[in-house]
């Protein structure tokens, strides 16, 4: 997957946005202003083509096995939470589009009732 793959479909779920809160070359995808996708942007032009995502701790694990050495725990993150995933190595597009899913749900389900609202009427 490529930085402009991974935007259009970080920013085709419903209510995301995009922002560098922390400088200019770290790409945040958020959904009610909460994290969901980061990808660092000078490691994509050296190669590293790595995203961070939310994860279910116990799948974040299952996947790390799964995927030994293409899923790792979050750098710069909490590794309980959060994997770094090289999405140019051995997993499927297809896949990896359903983590993005996953990190994105589990952002939209600890939204407080009135975010979740505001969503919906987006």
């Amino acid at each position: 997957m490529e930085i402009d793959q991974l935007r259009d479909y970080c920013l085709s779920k419903k209510g995301a946005t995009e922002e560098f809160p922390f400088d200019e070359v770290t790409l945040v995808f958020k959904v009610m202003n909460k994290m969901f996708c980061l990808a660092g942007l000078e490691k994509w032009e050296r190669g590293e083509k790595t995203i961070n995502l939310k994860c279910d701790p116990d799948k974040a694990i299952e996947l790390r096995e799964q995927y030994d050495g293409t899923v790792i725990g979050g750098f710069h993150s909490n590794k309980k939470h959060w994997n770094t995933i090289y999405t140019d190595r051995d997993m499927p597009r297809e896949e990896l589009q359903q983590w993005i899913d996953h990190s994105y749900d589990l952002v939209v389900a600890k939204l407080t009732r009135k975010d979740k609202e505001l969503l919906k009427n987006s």
